[in-house]
């Protein structure tokens, strides 16, 4: 393998790019696939998974890596696209073995993984020759408490245990940049107990936003697994119509228990999102679009929508409505697009600029009349108003297109069926 070093963390190789000889990127390193034998004896390395799009992980024989190089691995161009399962006799370097608990066969001190290094030998095969360890009980060896070093495959004891509580901070830290939609794929490839694990370690906004980009029966299974005070927390950090769509797949009772231990003021807009029947402009409407009052300047709207924690679709218009400016608001008086807003002076008023040609929508609306309006005016989002001509809230694009599409979109992607054949290189790796 010209050009690789001797020896490479796997952890450090979550998220590097996965080229053809032609220079083609073809996807993104997830994961590494190996076989444990025995705790003394190393595991032999048989491929990567590799993340291409849209969002399906595939296997990469190690036998088919030219090059690994810091921030781009090199394969011979043939790719089997069939999606990856991992086998009983598999193991998942990052999914399952970082973040457990070991012991050190000299001393019995208990060490936590947090990497493995594998290194190639004279036979061209991949073994996982060491382990970074950091030291969490301080017992055995006079080192500090959290000291991380690099210790011999063979000097450790317990990778063929199944550790219950295993945590997952190496193996969150592994994915730390990933963006939440594709953490979330990486979420639904573990175990259901790896599942929530890493749920139990990441922050309530981190798994907010993750929670939001799972399908519903991770989303229940997860959530399901959490203490009721944390579930709560979640689900005020949730976006209100992801907390409504999670919470009405609950049964009533724990759905209302949960609601109940949400801070009030969440609570309250996912209670009337919950309302509303799932498939119309109520149902499916966020809560907090960027509401301004008619005396904001133009200056002031756009310092709203320059938010980066805020929604595209949401950011590209702002709704003008008399207070209060929380949903449901006063009188709703229009929108102004986000375009109208750029060809217009800092200094003027939003109110001299709103389109109120166009209609909001009502509520009970079907998800029929509400992808057909914003495909007619060519929207990305538009209002929600009630009878009283109150603001409610609005609805976008990609909420609309979550509902027309399968319920399984997010993880049932089809390949062509020439692309999706065994490959006997492939079964001969992972059957040794």
């Amino acid at each position: 393998m010209s050009g690789s070093p001797t020896r490479v963390f796997i952890a450090r190789l979550a998220g590097i790019a996965v080229f053809t000889p032609a220079g083609d990127q073809v996807g993104r390193v997830r994961d590494a696939v190996v076989s444990l034998r025995t705790d003394i004896k190393a595991p032999r390395v048989l491929g990567l998974v590799v993340e291409v799009q849209p969002r399906r992980p595939v296997f990469l024989p190690i036998t088919r890596v030219t090059t690994i190089e810091s921030d781009a691995i090199v394969f011979d161009g043939r790719l089997n696209m069939r999606r990856f399962q991992a086998r009983d006799s598999e193991t998942l370097v990052i999914g399952e073995m970082l973040d457990r608990t070991v012991t050190l066969e000299d001393s019995g001190e208990e060490l936590s993984v947090v990497d493995v290094a594998m290194e190639q030998t004279r036979t061209k095969d991949w073994l996982i020759t060491k382990v970074a360890v950091r030291r969490g009980t301080g017992r055995g060896l006079r080192r500090r408490r959290g000291e991380t070093s690099v210790v011999d495959w063979e000097s450790v004891r317990g990778f063929q245990i199944i550790e219950e509580g295993q945590g997952a901070a190496s193996l969150i830290a592994a994915f730390e940049r990933l963006k939440p939609a594709d953490l979330a794929n990486v979420i639904h490839e573990l175990t259901a107990k790896r599942r929530g694990e890493v749920a139990a370690a990441l922050d309530d906004e981190r798994l907010a936003d993750v929670l939001e980009e799972l399908p519903e029966d991770d989303q229940v299974e997860i959530l399901g697994k959490l203490e009721a005070g944390r579930a709560a927390d979640v689900l005020d950090a949730m976006n209100p119509d992801d907390a409504a769509d999670l919470l009405g797949e609950l049964p009533t009772e724990q759905r209302e228990q949960l609601l109940t231990l949400m801070e009030p003021e969440e609570a309250a807009p996912v209670r009337r999102l919950l309302s509303y029947a799932d498939n119309t402009a109520g149902g499916m409407m966020t809560t907090d679009p960027v509401i301004v009052p008619p005396d904001a300047t133009v200056a002031e709207a756009l310092a709203l929508i320059r938010n980066p924690d805020l929604n595209p679709a949401l950011a590209a218009q702002v709704y003008v409505c008399r207070p209060p400016a929380e949903t449901p608001t006063g009188r709703y008086l229009g929108t102004v697009h986000f375009q109208r807003l750029l060809r217009e002076p800092p200094a003027s008023l939003v109110s001299g600029v709103v389109d109120n040609e166009l209609d909001p929508l009502r509520p009970g609306m079907p998800l029929e009349t509400v992808s057909s309006h914003l495909a007619t005016y060519n929207l990305v989002a538009v209002a929600v108003v009630d009878e009283d001509g109150r603001l409610l809230g609005a609805v976008t694009v990609d909420d609309v297109l979550d509902h027309l599409l399968p319920e399984d979109w997010r993880h049932s992607v089809l390949t062509p069926h020439t692309e999706d054949v065994d490959d006997p290189e492939e079964e001969a790796v992972r059957s040794q």
